[in-house]
Protein backbone atom coordinates (compact mmCIF):
# COMPACT_ATOMS: atom_id res chain seq x y z
CA UNK A 1 0.00 0.00 0.00
CA UNK A 2 1.22 3.20 -0.91
CA UNK A 3 -0.21 6.68 0.26
CA UNK A 4 1.16 10.34 -0.83
CA UNK A 5 0.18 13.60 0.57
CA UNK A 6 0.57 16.48 -1.83
CA UNK A 7 0.15 20.26 -1.09
CA UNK A 8 -2.33 23.15 -2.46
CA UNK A 9 -1.31 25.92 -3.85
CA UNK A 10 -1.60 29.58 -3.75
CA UNK A 11 -0.90 32.00 -6.58
CA UNK A 12 0.30 35.33 -5.83
CA UNK A 13 0.95 37.29 -9.02
CA UNK A 14 1.42 35.84 -13.11
CA UNK A 15 -1.23 33.89 -12.91
CA UNK A 16 -2.00 33.21 -17.02
CA UNK A 17 1.52 33.81 -18.54
CA UNK A 18 2.40 30.01 -17.41
CA UNK A 19 -0.05 29.26 -20.35
CA UNK A 20 2.16 27.85 -23.46
CA UNK A 21 0.42 30.11 -25.90
CA UNK A 22 1.62 32.74 -24.03
CA UNK A 23 4.84 32.10 -22.58
CA UNK A 24 6.21 30.88 -25.92
CA UNK A 25 5.55 34.17 -27.43
CA UNK A 26 6.18 36.66 -24.91
CA UNK A 27 7.88 34.56 -21.74
CA UNK A 28 5.97 33.71 -18.61
CA UNK A 29 6.20 33.73 -14.80
CA UNK A 30 4.81 33.25 -11.69
CA UNK A 31 5.39 33.84 -7.68
CA UNK A 32 3.26 30.66 -5.43
CA UNK A 33 3.91 29.13 -2.86
CA UNK A 34 2.28 26.29 -1.46
CA UNK A 35 0.75 25.38 2.16
CA UNK A 36 -0.32 23.53 4.49
CA UNK A 37 -3.96 22.32 3.26
CA UNK A 38 -3.61 18.33 1.46
CA UNK A 39 -4.86 15.91 -0.92
CA UNK A 40 -3.76 12.22 0.19
CA UNK A 41 -3.94 9.71 -2.79
CA UNK A 42 -4.18 5.75 -1.57
CA UNK A 43 -2.96 3.07 -3.98
CA UNK A 44 -3.03 -0.79 -3.36
CA UNK A 45 -3.13 -3.52 -5.56
CA UNK A 46 -7.05 -5.09 -5.37
CA UNK A 47 -6.77 -8.71 -4.08
CA UNK A 48 -8.53 -11.08 -6.51
CA UNK A 49 -12.04 -12.08 -4.58
CA UNK A 50 -14.07 -9.58 -6.62
CA UNK A 51 -16.26 -9.43 -9.32
CA UNK A 52 -14.74 -6.20 -10.71
CA UNK A 53 -10.89 -5.37 -11.03
CA UNK A 54 -10.22 -2.12 -10.17
CA UNK A 55 -12.16 0.15 -7.60
CA UNK A 56 -11.29 4.21 -7.21
CA UNK A 57 -12.76 6.11 -4.92
CA UNK A 58 -13.36 10.01 -5.27
CA UNK A 59 -16.86 11.89 -5.45
CA UNK A 60 -18.20 8.83 -6.27
CA UNK A 61 -17.17 5.34 -6.66
CA UNK A 62 -16.10 3.61 -9.83
CA UNK A 63 -15.95 -0.08 -9.57
CA UNK A 64 -14.69 -1.86 -13.49
CA UNK A 65 -13.13 -4.68 -15.36
CA UNK A 66 -11.03 -2.94 -17.20
CA UNK A 67 -8.99 0.59 -17.33
CA UNK A 68 -10.51 1.80 -20.46
CA UNK A 69 -14.23 1.99 -18.34
CA UNK A 70 -12.69 4.38 -16.03
CA UNK A 71 -14.75 7.24 -16.31
CA UNK A 72 -12.71 9.62 -14.12
CA UNK A 73 -10.19 10.85 -17.00
CA UNK A 74 -7.28 11.37 -15.26
CA UNK A 75 -6.89 8.17 -13.55
CA UNK A 76 -7.83 6.49 -16.44
CA UNK A 77 -5.11 8.26 -18.56
CA UNK A 78 -2.51 8.11 -15.78
CA UNK A 79 -2.99 4.11 -15.25
CA UNK A 80 -2.19 3.82 -19.16
CA UNK A 81 0.59 5.79 -19.00
CA UNK A 82 2.05 4.17 -16.34
CA UNK A 83 0.64 0.64 -17.71
CA UNK A 84 -1.33 0.04 -14.21
CA UNK A 85 -3.88 -2.73 -13.42
CA UNK A 86 -6.27 -4.20 -10.75
CA UNK A 87 -5.82 -1.04 -7.99
CA UNK A 88 -7.75 0.25 -5.81
CA UNK A 89 -7.16 4.19 -5.49
CA UNK A 90 -8.68 6.40 -3.02
CA UNK A 91 -8.60 10.33 -2.95
CA UNK A 92 -9.23 12.34 0.16
CA UNK A 93 -8.62 15.84 0.47
CA UNK A 94 -8.45 18.74 3.19
CA UNK A 95 -10.29 21.24 1.16
CA UNK A 96 -12.67 21.24 -1.79
CA UNK A 97 -12.71 20.09 -5.76
CA UNK A 98 -12.73 23.46 -7.87
CA UNK A 99 -12.10 26.06 -5.47
CA UNK A 100 -9.21 27.72 -7.23
CA UNK A 101 -6.33 25.96 -5.40
CA UNK A 102 -4.81 23.77 -8.18
CA UNK A 103 -6.77 20.53 -6.47
CA UNK A 104 -7.07 18.54 -9.83
CA UNK A 105 -3.14 19.17 -10.46
CA UNK A 106 -2.46 18.42 -6.99
CA UNK A 107 -4.65 15.00 -7.51
CA UNK A 108 -2.25 14.19 -10.65
CA UNK A 109 0.99 14.88 -8.84
CA UNK A 110 0.12 12.82 -6.01
CA UNK A 111 -1.35 10.28 -8.06
CA UNK A 112 1.82 9.71 -10.04
CA UNK A 113 3.94 9.92 -7.32
CA UNK A 114 2.07 6.81 -5.64
CA UNK A 115 1.46 4.69 -9.22
CA UNK A 116 5.81 4.84 -9.17
CA UNK A 117 5.79 3.82 -5.73
CA UNK A 118 3.90 1.12 -6.26
CA UNK A 119 6.10 -0.16 -8.77
CA UNK A 120 8.91 0.21 -6.88
CA UNK A 121 10.22 3.41 -8.36
CA UNK A 122 11.61 6.40 -7.47
CA UNK A 123 10.06 9.80 -9.52
CA UNK A 124 11.62 12.69 -8.85
CA UNK A 125 10.16 16.70 -8.76
CA UNK A 126 10.59 17.25 -12.35
CA UNK A 127 9.37 14.10 -14.05
CA UNK A 128 6.34 14.63 -11.48
CA UNK A 129 5.72 17.82 -12.75
CA UNK A 130 6.22 16.82 -16.37
CA UNK A 131 4.45 14.08 -16.53
CA UNK A 132 1.27 15.43 -14.38
CA UNK A 133 1.07 18.44 -17.02
CA UNK A 134 1.29 16.11 -19.70
CA UNK A 135 -1.69 13.65 -18.85
CA UNK A 136 -3.78 16.89 -18.04
CA UNK A 137 -3.28 18.72 -20.72
CA UNK A 138 -2.15 16.59 -23.34
CA UNK A 139 -3.75 12.83 -22.28
CA UNK A 140 -6.76 14.73 -20.62
CA UNK A 141 -7.10 17.94 -23.37
CA UNK A 142 -8.10 20.27 -19.87
CA UNK A 143 -7.29 23.90 -20.41
CA UNK A 144 -4.92 25.70 -18.19
CA UNK A 145 -1.20 26.88 -17.62
CA UNK A 146 1.33 24.81 -16.01
CA UNK A 147 1.95 26.42 -12.72
CA UNK A 148 -0.06 24.08 -10.54
CA UNK A 149 1.33 20.43 -11.07
CA UNK A 150 4.73 22.08 -10.72
CA UNK A 151 3.88 23.97 -6.95
CA UNK A 152 2.32 20.47 -6.43
CA UNK A 153 5.63 18.55 -6.74
CA UNK A 154 8.03 20.99 -5.54
CA UNK A 155 6.39 22.40 -2.97
CA UNK A 156 7.68 25.80 -1.20
CA UNK A 157 7.57 29.65 -2.23
CA UNK A 158 9.10 30.13 -5.77
CA UNK A 159 9.09 31.78 -8.95
CA UNK A 160 8.57 29.98 -11.87
CA UNK A 161 9.99 31.40 -15.22
CA UNK A 162 8.18 29.79 -18.64
CA UNK A 163 10.08 29.70 -21.73
CA UNK A 164 10.44 27.49 -25.30
CA UNK A 165 8.02 24.91 -23.72
CA UNK A 166 10.31 24.69 -20.82
CA UNK A 167 10.33 26.11 -17.14
CA UNK A 168 12.95 26.74 -14.72
CA UNK A 169 11.55 26.86 -10.54
CA UNK A 170 13.74 29.17 -8.41
CA UNK A 171 13.07 29.28 -4.57
CA UNK A 172 12.48 33.05 -3.34
CA UNK A 173 14.81 33.55 -0.68
CA UNK A 174 13.67 35.15 2.08
CA UNK A 175 13.99 35.84 5.84
CA UNK A 176 12.37 33.20 7.98
CA UNK A 177 10.78 36.37 9.85
CA UNK A 178 9.92 38.48 6.82
CA UNK A 179 7.65 35.05 5.37
CA UNK A 180 6.40 34.59 9.03
CA UNK A 181 5.09 37.99 8.99
CA UNK A 182 3.44 37.54 5.12
CA UNK A 183 1.96 34.13 6.32
CA UNK A 184 0.22 36.55 9.24
CA UNK A 185 -0.88 39.55 7.08
CA UNK A 186 -2.93 37.25 4.62
CA UNK A 187 -6.52 35.84 4.87
CA UNK A 188 -8.28 32.99 3.04
CA UNK A 189 -12.09 33.25 2.87
CA UNK A 190 -14.00 30.73 1.25
CA UNK A 191 -16.82 32.00 -1.09
CA UNK A 192 -18.79 29.01 -1.96
CA UNK A 193 -18.40 29.29 -5.00
CA UNK A 194 -16.62 25.64 -7.01
CA UNK A 195 -15.94 26.05 -10.63
CA UNK A 196 -14.46 23.85 -12.99
CA UNK A 197 -11.02 26.01 -13.91
CA UNK A 198 -11.02 24.22 -17.63
CA UNK A 199 -14.34 25.41 -18.53
CA UNK A 200 -13.05 29.35 -17.20
CA UNK A 201 -9.95 28.92 -19.01
CA UNK A 202 -11.41 27.59 -22.51
CA UNK A 203 -14.16 30.69 -21.53
CA UNK A 204 -11.75 33.45 -21.23
CA UNK A 205 -9.41 32.05 -24.38
CA UNK A 206 -11.95 33.87 -26.61
CA UNK A 207 -10.65 37.23 -25.17
CA UNK A 208 -6.75 36.18 -24.56
CA UNK A 209 -5.46 37.77 -27.67
CA UNK A 210 -7.05 41.23 -26.85
CA UNK A 211 -5.92 41.18 -23.47
CA UNK A 212 -2.31 40.80 -23.97
CA UNK A 213 -1.28 44.11 -23.20
CA UNK A 214 -3.06 42.70 -19.33
CA UNK A 215 -0.96 40.07 -19.11
CA UNK A 216 2.35 41.88 -20.09
CA UNK A 217 2.04 44.12 -17.35
CA UNK A 218 0.90 41.38 -15.08
CA UNK A 219 4.15 39.81 -15.99
CA UNK A 220 6.14 42.78 -14.97
CA UNK A 221 4.55 42.57 -11.82
CA UNK A 222 6.27 39.67 -10.64
CA UNK A 223 9.64 41.55 -10.89
CA UNK A 224 8.28 43.83 -8.70
CA UNK A 225 6.87 41.44 -6.10
CA UNK A 226 9.70 39.82 -6.05
CA UNK A 227 12.32 42.61 -5.45
CA UNK A 228 9.81 43.08 -2.35
CA UNK A 229 9.73 39.80 -0.52
CA UNK A 230 14.04 39.33 -0.80
CA UNK A 231 14.58 43.12 -0.07
CA UNK A 232 14.14 43.64 3.16
CA UNK A 233 14.32 47.67 3.19
CA UNK A 234 11.17 47.65 0.92
CA UNK A 235 8.31 47.69 3.33
CA UNK A 236 6.31 44.50 3.37
CA UNK A 237 2.86 46.09 2.71
CA UNK A 238 3.55 46.75 -1.02
CA UNK A 239 2.86 43.27 -1.56
CA UNK A 240 -0.41 43.77 -0.59
CA UNK A 241 -0.44 46.92 -2.90
CA UNK A 242 0.82 45.05 -5.69
CA UNK A 243 -1.97 42.12 -5.34
CA UNK A 244 -4.49 44.75 -5.34
CA UNK A 245 -3.07 45.88 -8.61
CA UNK A 246 -2.23 42.55 -10.55
CA UNK A 247 -6.26 41.25 -9.56
CA UNK A 248 -7.50 44.50 -11.00
CA UNK A 249 -5.83 43.37 -14.18
CA UNK A 250 -6.61 39.95 -14.09
CA UNK A 251 -10.15 40.40 -14.07
CA UNK A 252 -9.98 42.29 -17.32
CA UNK A 253 -8.47 39.01 -19.12
CA UNK A 254 -11.53 37.13 -19.32
CA UNK A 255 -15.48 37.61 -18.84
CA UNK A 256 -16.15 34.99 -16.90
CA UNK A 257 -12.69 35.70 -14.12
CA UNK A 258 -14.88 37.70 -11.87
CA UNK A 259 -18.76 37.55 -10.66
CA UNK A 260 -20.75 40.76 -8.62
CA UNK A 261 -20.54 38.55 -5.86
CA UNK A 262 -17.23 37.93 -5.23
CA UNK A 263 -16.79 41.69 -7.13
CA UNK A 264 -18.96 42.92 -4.04
CA UNK A 265 -16.79 40.96 -1.66
CA UNK A 266 -13.36 41.76 -2.42
CA UNK A 267 -14.25 45.69 -2.59
CA UNK A 268 -16.16 45.21 1.08
CA UNK A 269 -12.89 43.72 2.09
CA UNK A 270 -10.68 46.72 0.75
CA UNK A 271 -12.87 49.47 2.60
CA UNK A 272 -12.75 47.05 5.98
CA UNK A 273 -9.13 47.86 5.60
CA UNK A 274 -7.43 45.13 2.87
CA UNK A 275 -4.62 46.81 1.15
CA UNK A 276 -5.17 43.96 -1.76
CA UNK A 277 -5.82 40.51 -2.52
CA UNK A 278 -7.04 38.28 -5.16
CA UNK A 279 -9.64 35.33 -6.14
CA UNK A 280 -7.00 32.39 -6.57
CA UNK A 281 -7.20 30.32 -9.32
CA UNK A 282 -8.64 30.60 -13.05
CA UNK A 283 -11.47 32.59 -12.11
CA UNK A 284 -14.99 32.36 -11.38
CA UNK A 285 -15.31 31.18 -7.84
CA UNK A 286 -13.24 29.48 -4.82
CA UNK A 287 -11.12 31.53 -2.55
CA UNK A 288 -10.44 34.74 -1.50
CA UNK A 289 -7.11 35.78 -0.49
CA UNK A 290 -6.52 39.02 1.70
CA UNK A 291 -3.52 41.18 2.37
CA UNK A 292 -4.55 42.61 5.79
CA UNK A 293 -2.00 44.90 8.16
CA UNK A 294 -2.45 43.31 11.68
CA UNK A 295 -4.35 46.84 12.84
CA UNK A 296 -7.02 46.42 10.20
CA UNK A 297 -7.68 42.59 10.87
CA UNK A 298 -9.94 42.67 13.09
CA UNK A 299 -12.29 45.62 10.95
CA UNK A 300 -11.67 42.50 7.70
CA UNK A 301 -12.42 39.38 10.02
CA UNK A 302 -16.53 41.23 10.60
CA UNK A 303 -16.48 42.64 7.15
CA UNK A 304 -16.11 38.98 6.33
CA UNK A 305 -18.37 37.49 8.98
CA UNK A 306 -20.36 34.39 7.42
CA UNK A 307 -17.80 33.66 5.19
CA UNK A 308 -15.50 30.64 6.24
CA UNK A 309 -12.08 31.85 6.84
CA UNK A 310 -9.35 28.76 6.77
CA UNK A 311 -6.19 29.13 8.47
CA UNK A 312 -3.10 28.06 6.86
CA UNK A 313 0.66 27.91 7.30
CA UNK A 314 3.11 28.36 4.48
CA UNK A 315 4.87 24.68 3.67
CA UNK A 316 8.19 23.47 1.83
CA UNK A 317 7.75 20.02 0.99
CA UNK A 318 5.82 19.47 -2.27
CA UNK A 319 4.42 15.94 -2.76
CA UNK A 320 5.69 13.20 -0.61
CA UNK A 321 5.02 9.43 0.13
CA UNK A 322 3.92 9.28 3.72
CA UNK A 323 3.37 5.73 3.93
CA UNK A 324 5.06 2.89 2.02
CA UNK A 325 4.77 -1.26 1.96
CA UNK A 326 5.57 -3.26 -1.13
CA UNK A 327 3.42 -5.37 -2.21
CA UNK A 328 4.31 -8.41 -5.08
CA UNK A 329 2.03 -8.32 -8.00
CA UNK A 330 1.79 -10.35 -10.91
CA UNK A 331 -0.78 -9.33 -13.85
CA UNK A 332 -3.04 -12.10 -14.34
CA UNK A 333 -3.18 -13.28 -17.88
Amino acid sequence: MIITKTPFRMSFFGGGTDMPAFFNKHGGSVISTTFDKYCYVNVRHLPRFFEYSTEISYSKTERVQSVDQIIHPAVRNAMKLLDMHELRLTYEADLPARSGLGTSSSFAVGMLNAFYALKGKYADKKKLSDEAIYLERVLCAEAGGWQDQIAAAYGGLNRIDFSNDSYEVRPIIISPQRKQELNNNLLMYFTGFTRFSSEIQKNNQVTAAQKTAQLKEMLSLVDEAERVLVDSSIDLNEFGRLLDHTWRLKRQTGSRVSTNDIDGLYEKAIRAGALGGKLLGAGGGGFLLFYVQPDKRENVEKAMQGLMRVPFTFENGGTRVIHYTPESFTLQE
